[in-house]
């Protein structure tokens, strides 16, 4: 029993390469942070219509989405470090480059480019967290690395939006460049995990999505659809109805998810998703009925309270869930389908919000995402109902 003990001790989370994944995280979901909030006012400074907003965004999420499964295959053939470095300077250029766009098309563009940058990054960047992590404390371990995107998000779009108060979108956009460039040189740093040989490789088949990673991918992709929304309008919608503080609603939001990081991977860890998942959503649902409501700036921060926590307790516990399941050479392929479906949600939420909003008002944006929200809680209560008839003894 001592001796059990004593293994357990062992697996360690917090060792360098760990800190180092975490800290490259941090600083390139800075980066990305940063532009956020402040892409849909730069489409607008550029001539832009709510429409063009929503498929700014969309086309970002929708072209990391495409390369998604080639990074995942990429990871399991050429190698984390490749494909790591390779999606931060394809990011790096593209943000620098928004320092000097003049128009709205060649933004289209380059947004194309740097979501190619991010589907390779970020699928790279959760694949090497999982290699680092001990398996029995997985769901604990993504939730730390969460909290380094976390804290990023803390910080991210308030600098963001007050950097576009007080200097030009051209200072802006090379900051947040600047932050990739310290992500990368902080990724030489990291002792990665070697690839299978050549020979296994060659047997694995081309396939676009990783099976077994599919159901926790579906719930999220139903979950961040609200993401888009709140990402791309609530800054242009809180203007809108004359309420202060959207500054104080992402670092509210940021805050609530990092405290959420203290128990929720611990709870799926020891009692699995069933615990955290019909919760958190239903906070989540709960802020998006407060922010179509939004009468003033309280209503805005509780919304950004629940907000957090819901999406805090959720998203590791997916994450954790798609991975758990995969074997160990199809995990970057888990990864990429679990990121896919982020983005997902996010670029079509982005595109129908930006519909929605230019027919009707930004209100209903927030409406339509807790019908999205309410269709995850249904989805799962079904797979609980069926995965419970399936287990029933005949």
């Amino acid at each position: 029993m001592q001796l059990l003990e004593k293994e357990v001790k062992k697996e360690k989370i917090w060792t360098k390469d760990f800190a180092l994944i975490c800290m490259a995280n941090f600083f390139i979901f800075l980066g990305f942070q940063m532009t956020l909030p402040t892409i849909p006012l730069f489409v607008q400074h550029l001539g832009g219509n709510d429409q063009m907003i929503g498929i700014i965004t969309g086309v970002f999420t929708f072209s990391a989405l495409l390369f998604r499964p080639n990074a995942g295959h990429s990871l399991e053939s050429v190698g984390r470090k490749f494909v790591y470095m390779l999606g931060l300077g394809i990011f790096v250029l593209s943000v620098g480059s928004f320092a000097f766009i003049s128009s709205v098309i060649l933004l289209f563009f380059i947004r194309c480019v740097q979501g190619i940058g991010w589907g390779y990054s970020t699928t790279a960047t959760g694949t090497i967290a999982t290699d680092l992590i001990p398996q029995k404390r997985r769901g604990e371990g993504m939730g730390y690395f969460g909290l380094s995107g976390n804290i990023a998000l803390a910080i991210g779009p308030a600098l963001g939006l007050s950097l576009y108060g007080v200097t030009s979108f051209t200072v802006l956009f090379l900051i947040a460049s600047s932050l990739g460039i310290i992500a990368f040189i902080l990724s030489t740093q990291i002792t990665y995990k070697k690839v299978e040989s050549r020979e296994k490789i060659k047997k694995a088949r081309f396939d676009l999505f990783e099976k077994t990673a599919l159901q926790p991918s579906i719930l999220l992709f139903f979950i961040t659809t609200a993401f888009g929304g709140i990402a791309s309008y609530l800054p242009l919608y809180t203007e809108q109805e004359g309420i202060a503080g959207i500054e104080v609603y992402f670092l509210i939001y940021a805050l609530f998810l990092m405290i959420t990081r203290a128990f929720a991977g611990r709870l799926y860890d020891r009692y699995g998703h069933i615990v955290v998942f019909l919760p958190g959503t239903s906070l989540i649902l709960i802020a998006m009925l407060l922010l179509f409501w939004l009468p003033n700036s309280f209503i805005l921060f509780l919304a950004a309270a629940l907000y957090g926590l819901g999406f805090g307790t959720v998203q590791p516990a997916l994450q954790a869930w798609a991975i758990d399941k995969a074997s160990t050479n199809r995990k970057g392929m888990a990864n990429a389908t679990f990121f896919s479906f982020f983005d997902l949600g996010v670029g079509i939420g982005a595109i129908v919000f930006g519909q929605i909003a230019f027919l009707f008002d930004y209100d209903y944006i927030y409406l339509t995402a807790a019908f999205s929200i309410f269709s995850s809680m249904a989805i799962y209560l079904g797979l609980l109902v069926r995965l419970r008839f399936v287990s029933r003894p005949h």
